[in-house]
């Protein structure tokens, strides 16, 4: 599953992951060392106190945390988010963000990521961390 799905992932109009059109992710890179997606602004993302919500961007890093897993498993395995905590640093009211993510450590069973969420300029954010578990496909 994962070199398929992540090939599909790349092409326009994909559909294999619908949260991303819905959001408007697009992917930046993908490779087992980095992912990297980007979130166009849109004023839906607002809450009540005039920023970005962060549960937007937690989602945004969630997403690009566990792409990274997937592009290091091997077919016949995906992975589930197990852990995971965010730092917010920064308030952002307009604008798109960016989540960067990589490997921590790479376990056979559990893998360690870590996100850094940016904006436009390269100004972080939010940094995040998680957990995620290898599991396998039931056919």
């Amino acid at each position: 599953m994962p070199e398929q799905y992540l090939r599909a992932l790349r092409e326009p109009g994909q559909r294999v992951n619908p949260l991303f059109p819905f959001l408007g992710v697009k992917v930046e890179r993908l490779t087992p060392e980095r992912v990297v997606l980007a979130l166009p602004f849109r004023e839906d993302f607002i809450q009540g106190g005039g920023v970005i919500a962060g549960g937007i961007m937690a989602t945004l890093a969630d997403e690009a945390m566990a792409h990274v897993v997937l592009a290091n498993l091997d077919e016949g395995k995906t992975t589930a988010t197990i852990e995971m905590s965010l730092r917010f640093l920064k308030p952002i009211k307009k604008g798109a963000i960016v989540a960067e993510a990589g490997l921590v450590k790479k376990g056979r069973q559990v893998l360690a990521v870590e996100a850094k969420i940016m904006d436009e300029q390269g100004q972080l954010l939010a940094l995040a961390g998680a957990s995620f578990m290898v599991v396998d496909i039931k056919p």
